[in-house]
C-alpha cells in the first residue's frame, strides 16, 4: 500500500496580469498552473534559506578572521582546565 502524503493548502490573491503570465509560463513549459507556482516558489524558498545560511564578512573582518586562525591567541586558564577535564576523560 503506499504511503499517504500530508499537504497543506496555500492560497493567495493575485492580480489578473500576474495571473496570465503565470499561466502562459506554465503552458510554455508543458505544466499544470500548480505544478509550475509550487516548483517556482520550492526553489525560492530553497534559495532564500541558502543564502540565510551564508555568512559575509567585509574584507577586514575576512582579515581579522584569518589573522585569529593563523596567530591565535594563548589559551585562557578556563580554555587549559577543559583540556586537561577532556584528558582525563578519554584517558584509557
Amino acid at each position: 500500500m503506499p504511503a499517504t502524503i500530508a499537504t497543506a493548502r496555500l492560497e493567495a490573491r493575485i492580480s489578473t496580469d500576474l495571473h496570465s503570465m503565470l499561466k502562459r509560463a506554465a503552458e510554455i513549459q508543458g505544466r499544470t498552473m500548480t505544478d509550475f507556482i509550487v516548483t517556482a516558489v520550492q526553489d525560492a524558498a530553497q534559495s532564500a534559506i541558502g543564502e540565510a545560511n551564508v555568512i559575509r564578512l567585509s574584507m577586514a573582518h575576512q582579515q581579522c578572521f584569518a589573522q585569529a586562525l593563523l596567530s591565535p591567541p594563548p589559551p585562557s586558564p578556563a580554555l587549559e582546565r577543559a583540556f586537561a577535564r577532556r584528558s582525563k576523560l578519554l584517558a584509557p
